[in-house]
């Protein structure tokens, strides 16, 4: 959600769309999956690019991960400083995360810093395996 479309949007709908990053930073899957399937749009974004399944990798949530991505989430869109959700579950060290994504298609090299780039300066080998199929 950009500053020009919260400007032109009610207290009301600001509240249920900060509800529901939350929820993706929370990993209430079950909610936030239910919101989804009534219309949410699955590749909403906060004002800093952020969608909520770059939150949900990032706050470590992989079930929230698999249930977006089931519902047609976009695993290589980029928030603003160019990170994805694989580099943010990388960077959590999080497998099970970096998985889902990696079957879903995302591409390790994609991003700035991808995360195949997140994992060798970070110095985290079994995550570099990981991107590599190894």
């Amino acid at each position: 959600m950009t500053d020009e479309t919260a400007q032109d949007l009610d207290e009301a709908t600001l509240a249920y769309a900060h509800r529901m990053f939350d929820l993706a930073r929370g990993g209430s899957t079950g909610e936030l999956a239910a919101n989804v399937d009534a219309g949410l749009p699955v590749n909403l974004t906060n004002g800093k690019g952020d969608t909520l399944l770059i939150l949900a990798a990032y706050h470590d949530h992989p079930e929230t991960v698999a249930a977006l991505l089931a519902r047609g989430a976009d695993h290589g869109r980029a928030n603003d400083r160019g990170q994805t959700a694989l580099a943010a579950a990388v960077f959590r060290r999080n497998p099970a995360t970096v998985d889902a994504l990696l079957a879903a298609g995302a591409d390790p090299d994609a991003g700035g810093p991808s995360a195949a780039e997140t994992a060798a300066f970070f110095g985290l080998p079994e995550m570099a395996a990981r991107l590599r199929g190894a």
